[in-house]
């Protein structure tokens, strides 16, 4: 069974710091992504990072927020910094499998109060 599991929300004042996990089981994957989708918004992409550790990043979160992967582990992070009210959302890993399928993970909510 393929999982991918999100943990390290919660939450935390603007200005502040979370590191985000998403350990995945069950595939190996080329390609993981971090999304988040905010209340009466679309999902959208934040990160991604390939196997290889080429990473990018939304306009919005460039200079803050830092994706990295431990492949030894399947386990991808966002290291969140200088967090705004307006990062606020449910943050969602994706992940590409060597077998060309997509999959999500159940969420992780993330909280910015000002």
């Amino acid at each position: 069974q393929v999982q991918l599991v999100e943990s390290g929300g919660g939450l935390v004042q603007a200005g502040g710091s979370l590191r985000l996990s998403c350990a995945a089981s069950g595939s190996i994957f080329d390609a993981m992504a971090w999304y988040r989708q905010a209340p009466g918004k679309q999902r959208e992409f934040v990160a991604g990072i390939n196997s290889g550790g080429s990473a990018n990043s939304a306009d919005s979160v460039k200079g803050r927020f830092t994706i990295s992967r431990d492949n030894a582990k399947n386990t991808v992070y966002l290291e969140m910094n200088s967090l705004k009210p307006e990062d606020t959302a449910v943050y969602y890993c994706w992940g590409h499998s060597t077998f060309a399928y997509e999959y999500w993970g159940q969420g992780t909510q993330v909280t910015v109060s000002s």
